[in-house]
């Protein structure tokens, strides 16, 4: 059998998106990962607590694959405002897509739904090849998330730098509507989001990202529902109306990382592979999509004489991606550690800038524009 165009390693939501992309380009793809690739035998997707909020550019790149509009419409959920508060009274910093003059500020979708339908769009991408053990081919592609084997394999340097602090995600319904607008709170020591969602109650439920010290997520995680509940009610001083826990709790440890090379000789890294940032800003899953499209759009224009896993060609994606992903890394880390800082300056400072961002005009639209993917 003659080699494959590109080997994929990871068969998460990036790497399933890079072999839809990559085979609609006219290359052969193989996609091997430990997570089944394929559409179950029996029902729908996985249930997974998780929601993603997805940019513009993610969605159009999803749309481009045939797969967002495939979703179900409980499944994505538009938001048209975001309020965004510190830990003083008055600070807040709101976002409307109409000032900002757009249709959306971002879209919710179910990380579970999602898979499913990247799994379903595989069926019947006939260059794309679901496979079970490696395969020869003239790139891989490494999209296997942060424990990655095989970039360790390479000798590629990948250090977390801890923050000591674990997400908890879950689904909630709420006793109000939530109209398409999102509620986020910034302060010390957590930061907690709650989404906009249609499930599992349409018009009223949320995806709840909750980031705080690894002992209080833990404390958190071990309450029975009715105490997480009450927790979830201080925190949120009934912002989002009364909320009540839909399903399971799930948490991860979070970390700042980036790899020490993004490619070299035949192969190259995308999304959690390559880098992580934190969730407050929920550009993770974005970062990842805009991977999948500029090595699809580097590869779409090289030139005819070079191979694939040229190590020259993909520098230019290295360049190309490094400028973002650094930037939000330094963003995220950045506002997690100045929103965490119990000094009273910082303290000041944070709450008094919120509220200067919110009367900047000019500064908002260029904030939405880069949220955007724009």
């Amino acid at each position: 059998m003659d080699p494959y165009d590109i080997l994929i390693r990871g068969s998460g939501i990036v790497g399933r998106s890079l072999a839809l992309q990559l085979g609609s380009q006219g290359l052969r793809v193989a996609l091997l990962g430990e997570r089944e690739a394929r559409p179950r035998e029996h029902g729908g997707p996985r249930e997974d607590v998780r929601a993603y909020a997805l940019n513009a550019a993610s969605v159009g790149l999803l749309r481009q694959l045939k797969v967002w509009d495939a979703l179900p419409e409980d499944a994505r959920s538009p938001v048209y405002d975001m309020c965004i508060r510190g830990d003083a009274a008055g600070s807040q910093l709101g976002f409307s897509a109409w000032q900002q003059g757009v249709s959306e500020l971002a879209c919710i979708v179910d990380a579970g739904e999602l898979e499913h339908q990247l799994a379903l769009a595989l069926r019947y991408a006939p260059r794309v090849d679901v496979v079970s053990q490696a395969v020869p081919a003239a790139l891989e592609a490494l999209c296997e998330g942060r424990e990655s084997r095989r970039r360790a394999e390479l000798g590629v340097a990948f250090e977390p730098q801890a923050y000591g602090h674990r997400a908890i995600a879950a689904r909630l319904t709420s006793s109000l509507p939530h109209q398409g607008v999102a509620h986020q709170w910034f302060r010390s020591p957590d930061v907690l989001a709650l989404l906009p969602f249609e499930r599992p109650q349409p018009a009223s439920s949320y995806g709840l990202v909750w980031s705080l010290p690894e002992a209080r997520a833990q404390e958190l995680l071990a309450l029975p529902v009715d105490a997480f509940e009450a927790a979830l009610a201080e925190a949120t001083g009934g912002a989002g109306g009364t909320l009540r826990l839909a399903g399971q709790r799930q948490s991860w440890p979070l970390a700042l990382a980036r790899a020490g090379a993004v490619s070299g000789p035949g192969w190259v890294l995308l999304g959690d592979a390559a880098h992580l940032v934190h969730p407050l800003a929920g550009q993770g899953l974005n970062l990842g999509l805009a991977d999948v499209l500029a090595l699809s759009q580097i590869i779409a224009e090289k030139e005819s004489w070079r191979s694939l896993g040229d190590a020259r060609l993909l520098r230019r994606y290295e360049r190309a991606r490094a400028l973002p992903t650094l930037a939000m890394g330094e963003l995220t880390d950045g506002l997690l550690k100045l929103f965490a800082s119990e000094a009273a300056p910082l303290r000041r400072l944070r709450n008094e800038g919120l509220q200067w961002l919110d009367r900047a005009a000019p500064l908002k639209r260029w904030l939405t524009a880069r949220a955007l993917g724009q």
